[in-house]
């Protein structure tokens, strides 16, 4: 492949905008193509970033052979789909968190890619920071020692209308995968996929989550306490203890700039990097290097490892009784054991 990666986005809403920004600040780069449901919607993001082509449709998109790289960022609803179109024209997928509705989905994609021998990986642009990198590679290497806890939260006050996205049902709404994913994923970029789960939550009369506390556990005997919210603004902050110190990251923990290292009998170290606010270039960065390497999954953000997240999301949902359409016949309007009703 040359230097230059073309980029197609498919979807024109509120994260496609601030992606494609940061897209635009990476040298060898270039967005030749934008794709929405409507042909007046990408025209319009088309002339805002300066793209040649703007598709009212996705197949056209995905189709395109001068795209090397699709970015999606449809609705969570449509990443199965609307991923799985992009891999099956032959196209290099980087696919917006949550990766799908539940793990079935995701397990459908991983297949395809590997059997296609595509690049594909989730947009978690945590996992490409170089603060969160930095302090998985300090846990890692037992700067805190044994890791026993880890505390994350990421909770927006509101209040949602009933018919916001975050509250519909049909576009897997609630806090959880649109917010708890951050923490959850934190977790297990440090530990592992855990042992147990256990959740409680606030649904709302629409059958989603407006508030969710999470327990995990590892047979080690560390624990992530871990909550997610729509109906309250939470610290946003992630802190990770250890037999012998404590990690700290300030709020907006998964974006951050810098954190503080405590060590035992030393003097707390504050540890900053430099960088954009959002960071969202990091993982477009991570993209184009594995592409032009050949590579087709990255080592910063494994399939294996996305996979493993949704399988505690599917776990946590399982405990608090929240069922997407198309998901289960259970009757939505009784709560499983963890979960009471607005």
């Amino acid at each position: 492949m040359s230097r230059t990666v073309r980029w197609g986005v498919l979807a024109t809403g509120g994260i496609a905008a601030r992606f494609t920004a940061d897209l635009l600040r990476l040298p060898d780069t270039e967005v030749v193509a934008v794709a929405s449901r409507t042909e007046a919607s990408a025209k319009a993001f088309a002339d805002q970033f300066g793209i040649a082509r703007a598709y009212g449709d996705w197949a056209s998109l995905a189709a395109d052979e001068d795209v090397d790289v699709v970015y999606v960022a449809t609705p969570h609803s449509a990443h199965r789909a609307a991923a799985g179109l992009c891999l099956e024209a032959g196209k290099a997928v980087l696919c917006e968190k949550p990766f799908t509705l539940n793990t079935a989905e995701a397990e459908e994609l991983v297949a395809l890619a590997r059997e296609r021998g595509s690049f594909l990986m989730e947009a978690m642009w945590m996992y490409c920071n170089p603060v969160i990198r930095a302090v998985a590679d300090l846990v890692r290497d037992g700067a805190i020692g044994e890791v026993r806890a880890v505390q994350a939260d990421f909770g927006l006050q509101g209040p949602f209308a009933p018919d916001h996205r975050l509250r519909d049902p049909a576009q897997g709404g609630g806090a959880l995968l649109d917010l708890g994913i951050y923490p959850v994923s934190f977790a297990q970029l440090l530990l592992g996929e855990p042992d147990r789960v256990q959740a409680e939550a606030l649904l709302s009369p629409e059958g989603v989550d407006l508030h969710t506390g999470m327990l995990l556990g590892w047979d080690s005997g560390a624990t992530a306490l871990l909550s997610c919210s729509i109906t309250a603004g939470t610290p946003v902050t992630a802190s990770v203890t250890g037999t012998t110190g404590r990690i700290e990251l300030p709020h907006g923990f998964f974006f951050a700039d810098r954190f503080t290292l405590h060590r035992d009998g030393r003097e707390p170290e504050e540890i900053v990097t430099e960088g954009w606010h959002d960071g969202l270039h990091y993982e477009a960065a991570e993209v184009m290097r594995c592409v032009r390497a050949g590579e087709t999954e990255s080592p910063m953000v494994p399939l294996d490892g996305t996979l493993a997240v949704m399988r505690t999301l599917d776990a946590v949902r399982d405990r608090i009784g929240v069922r997407y359409p198309g998901e289960a016949t259970e009757d939505r309007a009784v709560p499983a054991m963890g979960a009471i009703r607005a």
